[in-house]
């Protein structure tokens, strides 16, 4: 019996038993039969036929059966259920490998580049256009810290930590591409969980944005540029802008303009920057050379031009800023490189507006020069008497001519009218007033009219002249002899006197400007200046500055009047105006003037009789306050003058009739010295001169040295006294005005 026909009756016994009994146990048999079937491989086409045969009770009979199947059921959907898990596991790996795929081509297709860096910040993947950007292929992979194309490794680092701090860093950088050449770049970087690991990674974009910066650094130069020249009044400045507009922008490092007169002559040559040729002459030939070809080029043209001894690259760019080519500028680099495409554009753009401001400054430097002479014009002669420095220093950025006007006029022997005035506004109708003020101040002076009288005349002249109100004039009239001063201030800036003991402010003698109503008569102050100070009388354009007092302007002028003490007028009168300038120079027109009192030798030539004395003690007496001498020191020296004149009066020409005497006073070298003279012959001294001839040995005590000459045709007696030294200098002046 095979094992089916064994299976067969066994399954025959079964069937009939569990159709005779109907339970539980008896169908569980049936299950165990369908489980040997599985194993013994029985048909199951053999156990559905052979059961049919036995059928007695359909119903009963088919539930045996579906228990028999069941099991041979469960392994035939087992198997099904797992051939489609297979066949849905490889389609899942078909996607994932087309996935991986698309993901290469979707990171490949990326215009920015990609990268992912592992924990330790070596770059594990790129794409395409991290190499492009950088030029450092996928076969050099992983490129470790720090990156061959880092430029600024420190910056680099800090952005790193900063990755690690915020989990998130986005940052330009200059990096250095595989060829040499920087390039500026965005990055973009985010941190990610390394899968299965502790470790952190870095995902990231880089971007170039070279050009991007380029770009915005032209637009960013063009419009500082042009926000530059726009406001420039000069060819210099404007020559300084660009030089320093271009030296960032393409790496200038020298300008020069020249200028071709519309006649016969050579070229203007105008330079920022080093070396700093001023002349035509003094351009390298090949550079003349240059400049001459430029002039027949396209107008707002630039060209590059190379270098004799290093050929194939530029030496700097030359362009033509005028279509009638007689201005043309030369760009030179700090050293020979090529031009690039972006270095041409901004060049070009520059020169478009260096074309429209070169043109506005030569008109205006045209226009400024006439508008000068005119000032000038008005203004005495620059030709000053002797012990005077005048300056009129306009202001930089109006063009109209001002109000500000000086007048130094000789208006007697000794005697000096000086007038510095104001006119409130500027342009023709200040200057018209101006005109008409100095005119009516000079008339007066040569009449002979005191300071405060001669402003309260000025003040009915202003009244006359429509806009002449609150006019401020200093007007002060000076003996050049004795150094006396006497002035008077109409709302004017104090004029500063320096001296060798100090400096002081004249702020006395003040009242109000011209043709301002008033309660009473206009003062007027007397002051003796002496030997070596110096007066500065000027206007408010000199000290005035905004957000700043007065009082400091005042007081640095003072500082550099007793800084230049020793140095000759028209050197004092530079400084003052350089040092007190402001860095952007001076925003209001400037008049000065400048006086120096020294004290002149005193001469004195008189009849040899003794109603002259009391005469040459008064002229002594008021030299010797003139020249600072202490008052102690003066009494000693005209009671010694006064005997050796004494002297001349009684035996110099006793029996010979009227006679001469000439007293000649100096300061030389810290000393006094005083030379008295006659041409007669004195007595000679008696042996017993009695209660006589004690005048000498007076005079040799009293003084430091004492000599006699005595001839049968004169006597000369020279007489010394050493002045005492002088204290340090000290300023009166508390700064309040």
């Amino acid at each position: 019996m095979t094992a089916a026909d064994e299976f067969h009756a066994q399954y025959d016994a079964a069937l009939r038993a569990y159709v005779a009994a109907r339970d539980e146990d008896t169908l569980a048999v049936g299950h165990e039969l369908g489980r040997r079937a599985l194993q013994e491989r029985i048909s199951m086409l053999d156990i559905v036929e052979h059961h049919v045969r036995l059928v007695l009770d359909a119903p009963i009979a088919l539930e045996f059966l579906l228990q028999t199947l069941a099991p041979l059921d469960v392994a035939t959907r087992g198997f099904l259920e797992g051939t489609k898990r297979y066949a849905e596991q490889r389609a899942r790996a078909d996607v994932l490998a087309d996935r991986d795929k698309f993901r290469t081509a979707l990171v490949n297709s990326l215009q920015e580049g990609f990268f992912v860096a592992d924990h330790e910040g070596s770059i594990i993947e790129i794409n395409n256009a991290f190499v492009e950007i950088l030029g450092y292929p996928h076969e050099g992979l992983p490129y470790r810290w720090p990156h061959p194309w880092v430029v600024d490794k420190k910056t680099a680092r800090e952005q790193q930590s900063r990755v690690r701090a915020d989990g998130i860093a986005q940052y330009e950088t200059p990096v250095r591409h595989r060829d040499g050449q920087l390039a500026w770049v965005m990055v973009s970087i985010n941190v990610v969980k390394e899968s299965g690991s502790e470790h952190e990674m870095y995902v990231g974009t880089i971007r170039d944005v070279t050009a991007e910066r380029a770009f915005a650094a032209r637009e960013s130069a063009v419009l500082r540029l042009a926000t530059a020249v726009a406001v420039a009044k000069s060819v210099s400045e404007l020559l300084s802008i660009t030089l320093d507009e271009c030296r960032g922008a393409i790496g200038v490092q020298r300008v020069i303009a020249v200028t071709w007169p519309a006649g016969d002559g050579e070229p203007t040559v105008q330079v920022a920057g080093e070396p700093a040729e001023t002349t035509w002459r003094a351009l390298e030939p090949w550079l003349r050379n240059t400049f001459q070809e430029a002039r027949h080029q396209l107008p707002l043209t630039a060209k590059t031009v190379e270098q004799p001894s290093k050929p194939g690259k530029a030496h700097g760019l030359v362009a033509v800023l005028s279509g009638k080519g007689d201005l043309a500028l030369w760009l030179e680099l700090g050293a020979p490189r090529w031009v690039s495409a972006e270095d041409r554009l901004l060049v070009t753009v520059l020169i478009g507006h260096l074309s429209l401001a070169m043109q506005h400054v030569r008109q205006f430097e045209s226009a400024r020069e006439t508008s000068l002479t005119l000032q000038r014009a008005l203004l005495p002669p620059m030709q000053p008497p002797p012990g005077f420095a005048m300056r009129y220093e306009p202001a930089v950025p109006p063009l109209e001519i001002g109000g500000d006007w000086y007048d130094v006029l000789p208006i007697g022997e000794h005697r000096i009218g000086i007038v510095v005035g104001d006119c409130v506004g500027r342009g023709l109708p200040a200057a018209a007033i101006m005109g008409q003020l100095r005119s009516s101040a000079r008339a007066l002076l040569i009449n002979g009219a005191q300071p405060a009288l001669l402003l309260e005349q000025l003040d009915l002249a202003a009244s006359l002249i429509p806009s002449a109100y609150c006019t401020t004039v200093f007007l002060a009239i000076l003996d050049t002899d004795t150094g006396v001063m006497e002035y008077s201030n109409a709302g004017h800036m104090p004029a500063v006197l320096a001296s060798p003991s100090g400096t002081s402010v004249l702020n006395d003698a003040r009242s109000v400007p011209l043709a301002v109503r008033r309660d009473g008569p206009r003062p007027q102050i007397s002051r003796r200046l002496s030997s070596g100070s110096t007066l500065l009388v000027f206007t408010d354009g000199l000290v005035e500055r905004k957000h700043e007092s007065i009082d400091d302007g005042i007081t640095r002028a003072a500082a550099v009047l007793v800084e230049t003490g020793t140095l000759p007028l028209d050197a004092v009168a530079d400084a003052v105006l350089r040092r007190l300038a402001p860095p952007a120079g001076y925003d209001d027109d400037v008049a000065m003037v400048i006086y120096r009192h020294q004290q002149a030798p005193l001469r004195i030539e008189t009849h040899a009789i003794a109603d002259e004395l009391a005469t040459i003690r008064h002229r002594l007496a008021d030299w010797l306050r003139g020249a600072d001498v202490p008052r102690e020191l003066i009494a000693d020296i005209v009671l010694v003058v006064n005997e050796a004149c004494t002297n001349c009066v009684e035996h110099a020409y006793r029996g010979h009739g009227l006679g001469t005497t000439l007293l000649q006073v100096e300061t030389v070298d810290g000393e006094i010295r005083a030379r008295v003279v006659d041409h007669g012959s004195w007595k000679t001294p008696a042996l017993n001169p009695g209660n006589s001839g004690r005048g000498l040995v007076l005079m040799r005590a009293m003084s430091d040295a004492l000599t006699i000459d005595s001839s049968p045709t004169g006597t000369t007696v020279e007489i010394t006294f050493r002045l005492p030294a002088a204290p340090d200098a000290a300023d009166d002046w508390s700064g309040g005005r």
